[in-house]
């Protein structure tokens, strides 16, 4: 078994849902009005650390990880889905470092113990959040931030 004691990956969070524009429009609903849902948050990165590896092999092979974006909103008010959170495994004793800086964000000690390097995106906000006494009728919404 070959041992690897330092690699370099790339990690990247999920952009957030866009909000919607949408309107209800139903038989005994005479006005109707806005129902637009919000879209989702993104995924975000963890790093964690597990007492089963005793190498970083794993990461030597595979150096992008991705989150996964959160859903688009719907009409009827629906929200969408939110982006899966994903955690990359490393030994116990891993120092995680910020490629750009050099800076040392953790040192992962104890099995269990995780570190957030990317933060998933806020989702947009839908038509129906902008409604009021005075804007009945919002055009309309936010896009998700990534």
């Amino acid at each position: 078994m070959q041992f690897v004691d330092h690699v370099t990956i790339n990690v990247e969070s999920g952009a957030g849902g866009n909000g919607v524009v949408a309107w209800r429009r139903e038989k005994y609903e005479p006005y109707g009005g806005p129902a637009g849902g919000d879209g989702g948050r993104g995924g975000t990165v963890y790093i964690q650390a597990s007492n089963r590896l005793n190498t970083l092999l794993e990461l030597k092979y595979q150096s992008i990880y991705r989150a996964e974006a959160g859903q688009n909103g719907r009409n009827k008010g629906m929200h969408g889905r939110a982006g899966n959170d994903i955690y990359i495994e490393v030994p116990c004793g891993t120092i995680v470092r910020d490629s750009d800086t050099g800076h040392a964000i953790a040192d992962l000690v104890e099995d269990g113990e995780n570190v957030m390097v990317a933060m998933g995106g806020r989702g947009g906000r839908g038509n129906a959040r902008f409604s009021s006494s005075v804007r009945q009728a919002p055009q309309f919404c936010e896009p998700g931030e990534s």
